[in-house]
């Protein structure tokens, strides 16, 4: 079922690279040149992070696609975005998805990781736009998009008056295929927290300026946690470790692979803050960790374990399912958690990747809306737990998820 999807996926992206080219040299009123133009002045430059990327199945049954914009104002006239629009690029007059107002701003985001307070770049500022587009169907999910871009800005190279501005770019490529894994962990009543896919949600809107890039590593990063049978997070002394259910918990290979990289030394943090900022590195902040390479362009990241918990080392081949550690609370943590994510590369300075769990239940659903209370620690959630588990095959767990993994 796979191959023959592949295929098809195959012969498609052929024939839909064919039109991408032609709709891409036609003459436009957005600008695609064509030989009898010179162009169209375009003063807000676009790009894609990255090339491409893949389409994953979340467990609400919806197609995924998570990227971002890296867009830059070239022109001394300041450059406000009215709105942005995602377009199928083989069908450019199918609108897939239009950002304009707060849902622009809200993606809209600086170098530094917060949130715009404007949709105006002045001459020579750059801003991130982060995008997640939802298909019902995989048949819905186009092979290419494309962008348009309206705006009021310069519409020549010296200094003008705003004027209206249209046009295309930021070509983006989308492929079928995810790595479909095991479980990260046993057992009942984990919630997937700081998951996918809302751009206000700490991992998904944090880029990270590495080797002399922007990377989302954490683009589809999840934070586990566990209830415990009462559906808390804590019980007890929010200061002790050992009183989060979590704590503790054997951490496994979510497929076969060859260790990279640990550090098994660090000491847990002290629960509910996080550390001081000052001295965190880029070689603390994951705490104890392992990196295990799963093939030649997909790692798979475990972080905040706890100290000489780690089982294995550099070179070392592991089995799917095998323990590699201990749950913990070290480095950038707040509280005893396993932060998991694929990219990739074999260190930050990589593209996070999503991926599905071969097997699991979906156990229930906490809102967003009491994010604020979770992220403190407090209450009780079994409220929120199906009365009947639903097993998916092959699905991405997305934000605060609660999933049972076979024992």
């Amino acid at each position: 079922m796979r191959i023959l999807w592949s295929l098809k996926w195959f012969i498609l992206s052929a024939i839909a690279l064919v039109v991408f080219v032609l709709v891409n040299t036609m003459p436009t009123a957005h600008g695609a040149q064509s030989e009898e133009s010179n162009g169209q002045w375009t003063p807000l430059v676009a790009s894609t992070l990255m090339p491409r990327t893949e389409v994953v199945l979340g467990v609400d049954n919806q197609y995924h696609v998570v990227y971002e914009l890296e867009l830059s104002n070239s022109n001394p006239t300041p450059a406000t975005l009215t709105s942005i629009e995602v377009l199928d690029a083989s069908e450019p007059s199918r609108v897939i998805a239009t950002y304009a107002d707060a849902q622009l701003l809200g993606r809209l985001r600086t170098l530094g990781n917060s949130a715009s307070n404007t949709p105006t770049l002045n001459f020579n500022e750059t801003r991130l736009f982060l995008i997640d587009l939802a298909f019902s169907t995989r048949t819905d999910v186009p092979l290419r998009l494309l962008h348009r871009f309206n705006l009021l800005g310069g519409s020549s190279p010296a200094p003008t008056s705003p004027a209206p501005l249209s046009y295309m770019a930021a070509p983006f490529i989308l492929t079928p295929e995810v790595p479909v894994l095991g479980p990260p962990l046993a057992g009942k009543n984990w919630v997937a927290i700081n998951g996918c896919c809302q751009p206000n949600v700490g991992h998904r809107s944090t880029g990270l300026p590495v080797n002399g890039q922007i990377y989302f590593a954490q683009r589809f990063a999840i934070d586990w946690m566990q209830l415990d049978n009462q559906g808390r997070l804590l019980n007890g002394d929010a200061k002790q470790v050992k009183n989060y259910p979590s704590y503790g918990a054997n951490v496994l290979a979510i497929g076969d692979g060859t260790v990279v990289r640990t550090l098994n030394t660090m000491s847990d943090q002290v629960p509910p803050n996080l550390p001081d900022p000052k001295t965190i590195t880029i070689d603390t902040v994951l705490g104890n960790n392992v990196i295990l390479k799963l093939n030649s362009d997909t790692f798979a990241l475990y972080a905040h374990l706890q100290k000489d918990s780690i089982t294995v080392k550099p070179g070392d081949r592991v089995k799917r399912g095998q323990v590699l550690g201990k749950l913990g609370n070290t480095g950038n943590s707040s509280a005893p958690h396993l932060h998991l994510h694929l990219m990739n590369g074999s260190s930050l300075g990589s593209d996070g990747l999503p991926y599905t769990i071969d097997r699991f239940n979906v156990a229930g659903q906490i809102p967003t809306e009491a994010a604020n209370e979770f992220y403190e620690f407090k209450g009780q959630w079994r409220k929120y737990r199906s009365v009947k588990p639903s097993l998916r095959r092959e699905q991405f767990p997305l934000y605060f998820t609660i999933v049972d993994f076979p024992e």
